[in-house]
C-alpha cells in the first residue's frame, strides 16, 4: 500500500483541488491496482477544511499543534500502522501530477525530492517571478527540498527516525536525517507538483516566506538602483554647472 500524507491548516480554498489531484494520482493505471490511501491531517483548522475533506473518500486526523512537522509525522505514523510501504508527502495548497506516484516509485530510490512549479503569480510582481526562476533549478540533480513533493520508503523513514516536530523546515531536517543514514535520495525534476504562490505564508520559513524574501530583495535592489541613478544624475548636473 502507498500512503499519501497531506497536512492542512485552514486550507478550504485549496483542499478540493488538492484532493482531486491526489485521487487521480492514486488511481493511475501504471500502479497496477496497488492500493493507495490518503490522509489529511487537519491541524488547528478554524475554517471549512474539515467539511471539504468529508466530501472525499480519504482519512482525516485532527491535531491542535499548529506545527507542520507534527502534522506530517502524525500522518506518516497513521499510514505506517496501516501497512504503507511508501509515503508520499504533499501540501494542501498543491496539486500533484497524475503520474506523481508512478514517477516517484520508478526512480527506485529510498527517497525522492522533487521540484515545484507555480501556476499563478498574480499576487506577486514580475520581478519576484523572474527572481524565483533565476534562482531555481528545475532539473535533475537539483538540491531543492519541498514538503509538497517528497517521497520516502517506509523502511528509510523508520531508519531515519521520522519527520521531526518542527514548525518550519521539517522537510529539510528530515532529508538531512535521510542523508545521515546513507539513504539513496533521488533529486529529480520528474515528479511534478504545482503549488500556490500566496502572499500569506502558512508556515514560517516555508515557500511563501521564500517568495516574500525574494520580493524584498528585489525591492531593495530596485531602490539601490534608483539611488545610484539619482546620484549619477546629480554628479552630471554638478559637472555641467
Amino acid at each position: 500500500m502507498i500512503g499519501i500524507v497531506i497536512p492542512a491548516h485552514n486550507e478550504e480554498a485549496y483542499l478540493a483541488e488538492c484532493l482531486h489531484a491526489a485521487r487521480l494520482a492514486a488511481t493511475h493505471p501504471a500502479l497496477d491496482g496497488e492500493p493507495v490511501e490518503i490522509v489529511v491531517v487537519l491541524d488547528s483548522c478554524s475554517d471549512a477544511s474539515a467539511s471539504v475533506v468529508e466530501s472525499f473518500d480519504v482519512h482525516a486526523l485532527t491535531l491542535d499543534a499548529r506545527n507542520v512537522g507534527k502534522g506530517r509525522a502524525a500522518g506518516a505514523s497513521f499510514m505506517l500502522e496501516r501497512g504503507a510501504r511508501w509515503l508520499a508527502f504533499t501540501d494542501a495548497d498543491s496539486r500533484v501530477a497524475p503520474d506523481w506516484l508512478v514517477v516517484q516509485l520508478a526512480l527506485d530510490a529510498d527517497a525522492v525530492c522533487g521540484c515545484v512549479t507555480v501556476d499563478d503569480w498574480s499576487a506577486h510582481t514580475s520581478a519576484t517571478r523572474e527572481a524565483f526562476y533565476r534562482a531555481y533549478t528545475h532539473a535533475d540533480r537539483h538540491r531543492h527540498i519541498h514538503g509538497a513533493n517528497l517521497g520516502v520508503s517506509a523502511d528509510a523513514y523508520r531508519r531515519a527516525g521520522g519527520i521531526p516536530p518542527l514548525e518550519c523546515s521539517e522537510d529539510v531536517a528530515f532529508t538531512e536525517q535521510l542523508a545521515g543514514i546513507g539513504a539513496r535520495i533521488a533529486w529529480s525534476a520528474a515528479p511534478c507538483v504545482v503549488t500556490s504562490a500566496r502572499v500569506a505564508s502558512k508556515a514560517r520559513g516555508g515557500f511563501g516566506d521564500t517568495l516574500a524574501a525574494l520580493a524584498e530583495r528585489e525591492a531593495r535592489e530596485a531602490l539601490a538602483g534608483c539611488a545610484a541613478v539619482s546620484h549619477a544624475l546629480t554628479d552630471t548636473e554638478g559637472q555641467e554647472a
